[in-house]
């Protein structure tokens, strides 16, 4: 299917086009490149512009560039602009134009990519649904998803992060949503902003994209809810949770599932998630309330939530089968090793510490219900104080021993009982590599980190023990 033709994207632009192609995606990335991608050659940490020839000769379409390349022909597929980012952007708004979609935009300092994966869940047998298949949601993440949505898209989901201020509210003005929902508001990116009601403002700003008689979907049981419903006052605002509208009114947390009692439109509401978490009860129950608000069947939604599981990286659950010929000599990894703050560690150890271990089956005879914690970055001039108050989450009652990496996470280290206090070691390398020692059969290990803290080295070390099989309920 033809995503996008020279004369579109030459007027879409205000670019100069080379050759009358056409392209049927737009690509960022010869590594991951499709027969006819149209390739942006950006400038991050090196000029994209050096592999356009290697895109083409890939099998690109076309690609958007400010200069023709060096080896590349004059006469190559190409697309010319006076800037590359910029030219992305134009062909995003251009897309969001041209569709007569139903958009929903997501922000939140936690949960924004579990969201838009359960709305993808949710709409996706009720239209043709485009959303980014990774965590797309920066200044360019977010006109790529848009560039990449076909004309003939029925529902739009658009997920939108920020690391300073000032960086949402372009964003969801390109976008221009129908409906825009906030997870949450947690201490993330302290390190640029005052305080968090610094963070509630920037989350805010998603609501100056809607358009006009757009819902704002707003969390109200936050402390800084009321920074979201001044900034929503414009527009039409639905809340959700516990002191919402739409009500949270109990979660039950099995080893296996989340089961959700809710009040919606005055009526009693009840659904179950595949997997533990009671984050992931309250982000649903609002993803619910947004489906709902794009004109989405409720009940086929409720239904099609069954069937969504985490993303690696975040919260994903499998089983390790250390010796195939033993096939109960396992243990259980929930890899969350994506990204942390106090708020998703907190629910990461709950998560933990409702998943039973399995006893006789490994060297120690009870299995072990483990956290490895690894730096959360960005927490600004109080990050030695929060890495230490995690001592203070009630789940780690239930968590046998907790094992630390990094130099912020030396705090929580000296600040747990030391019965509960397993190794820590400055990187997740030296952890990786004496791994055999500090794990067992029977144990269930969480695995959890900001990005930067590279927890997935610790993750892939854990696979490495033996096959590795996703969970599935």
């Amino acid at each position: 299917m033809t995503l996008w033709t020279a004369s579109e994207a030459e007027a879409a632009t205000g670019g100069r086009a080379v050759g009358n192609w056409t392209v049927s995606g737009v690509s960022i990335d010869t590594r991951t490149i499709q027969k006819g991608d149209l390739f942006v050659a950006l400038k991050a940490a090196r000029d994209a512009h050096d592999f356009v020839a290697n895109a083409l000769a890939a099998g690109a379409g076309a690609a958007l560039v400010s200069r023709i390349p060096d080896g590349v022909a004059d006469d190559a597929p190409l697309l010319i602009v006076d800037d590359v980012l910029k030219g992305l952007e134009d062909l995003g708004r251009a897309a969001r134009a041209r569709t007569d979609a139903r958009v929903v935009a997501i922000t939140g300092s936690v949960g924004k990519t579990s969201t838009k994966e359960m709305l993808r869940e949710m709409l996706m047998p009720q239209g043709r649904t485009h959303a980014a298949e990774a965590s797309y949601n920066n200044h360019w993440g977010v006109p790529l998803t848009l560039a990449r949505m076909p004309r003939d898209t029925e529902y739009a989901v658009i997920e939108i992060g920020m690391n300073a201020p000032g960086e949402i509210g372009p964003l969801a003005q390109m976008a221009r949503p129908h409906v825009a929902m906030v997870t949450t508001v947690a201490a993330v990116h302290l390190a640029a902003f005052d305080d968090i009601n610094g963070i509630a403002h920037e989350k805010a700003a998603i609501f100056d994209g809607l358009v006009d008689g757009g819902v704002a979907v707003v969390n109200a049981d936050l402390p800084t809810s009321d920074i979201l419903l001044d900034a929503a006052k414009h527009a039409s605002i639905l809340t959700f949770g516990e002191r919402g509208a739409t009500s949270l009114d109990d979660v039950s947390l099995t080893a296996d599932t989340t089961i959700v009692q809710a009040t919606h439109m005055g009526a009693p509401l009840l659904f179950k998630l595949a997997t533990p978490g009671r984050h992931f009860a309250a982000n649903a129950l609002g993803a619910l309330v947004a489906a709902d608000a794009m004109g989405a069947d409720i009940g086929r939604a409720v239904l099609a939530l069954g069937q969504w599981s985490p993303f690696k990286g975040r919260g994903v659950r499998e089983t390790i089968t250390l010796d195939r010929s033993e096939t109960n000599y396992t243990l259980e990894l929930i890899d969350d090793a994506y990204n942390a703050n106090p708020t998703s560690v907190a629910a990461g150890l709950e998560v933990l510490s409702v998943t039973p271990p399995k006893t006789g089956v490994g060297l120690v005879d009870a299995g072990r219900r483990i956290a490895i914690l690894g730096d959360m970055l960005e927490m600004g001039e109080e990050e030695n104080a929060l890495h230490a108050g995690i001592a203070d989450v009630a789940a780690l009652e239930h968590i046998d021993l907790v094992h630390c990496v990094g130099l912020r996470m030396k705090h929580l280290w000296d600040a747990l009982p030391p019965e509960k206090r397993g190794e820590w070691t400055a990187t997740s390398h030296n952890l990786a590599a004496g791994i055999t020692d500090i794990v067992d059969a029977g144990d269930v290990i969480l695995v959890k980190g900001s990005l930067g803290s590279r927890m997935a080295v610790i993750v892939d070390a854990i696979r490495k023990l033996g096959h590795s099989t996703p969970n599935t309920n």
